[in-house]
């Protein structure tokens, strides 16, 4: 089978699920709401209203998560996989087509956040949003879906090497929320390297960090590479 029935096949697994959809509705809601919560609030001498206004993209990005792993630990029961390489016996172009079809809706869902998630930081911030230009919101509504699609294809990576969606859940979202931020205040120049701290540049106004909002996503698609590069070879080496 070339890619684009095995594309569309996939994209058919995502869509007729129900968990997959509702993960993918919740991005917005979860975003904005913690966006508008993290805006009401400005005080402070370093507050960054860009961040404030795309602060929830922290906690819309466990939905994004748990969305590529669900659709990649599918495949690991009930002998899914087996039919899957079955009408798709090259494995790397089957893992191809699966990453595709997470990213694809990953990536619109992402640019709905990023402009619903712009739109309420906004009315919060009221004269606090005076002082954004338009380039930068523009680039925060885009690197929003560009870092929420990483991490949702960082998450598939991960989950297609370690074979297991509780496993991979129980490792991204502890880090995500408690490790990252431990060792972002122990020594910046590391942390500036961290998948999620390093795509997150993009949500700022302004960064100290070496990295800027575009390397910063480089640095956040070099791990999705490598972690997808890792399922990938996990997929060959391993018996479905």
């Amino acid at each position: 089978m070339s890619f684009t029935p095995a594309f569309h096949s996939e994209w058919i697994k995502i869509r007729t699920l129900r968990s997959h959809l509702a993960s993918l509705a919740t991005i917005p809601a979860v975003t904005a709401l913690f966006s508008a919560l993290a805006a009401s609030d400005t005080g402070g001498d370093d507050f960054d209203p860009l961040f404030a206004a795309f602060f929830g993209v922290s906690f819309g990005q466990i939905a994004a998560i748990a969305f590529g792993t669900a659709a990649v630990s599918a495949e690991f029961r009930g002998g899914a996989l087996r039919l899957s390489l079955a009408a798709v016996p090259r494995r790397g172009r089957w893992f191809a087509a699966k990453a595709t079809a997470i990213a694809a809706p990953m990536l619109a869902i992402g640019l709905v956040t990023g402009v619903v998630t712009l739109v309420a930081g906004r009315a919060v911030l009221g004269t606090e949003a005076a002082a954004l230009d338009r380039a930068e919101q523009v680039r925060a509504v885009v690197g929003c879906a560009g870092y929420l699609t990483l991490m949702a294809l960082f998450a598939a990576g991960l989950t297609a090497l370690l074979r297991s969606g509780a496993t991979t859940l129980g490792i991204l979202i502890p880090f995500l929320l408690i490790v990252s931020f431990v060792v972002g205040d122990m020594s910046n120049d590391i942390a500036d390297l961290l998948p999620d701290r390093a795509g997150q540049v993009a949500l700022h106004e302004s960064w100290d960090g070496a990295l800027g909002p575009w390397t910063g996503l480089a640095v956040t698609a070099l791990w999705t590479a490598a972690a997808l590069a890792a399922g990938a070879w996990s997929l060959r080496r391993r018996d479905a």
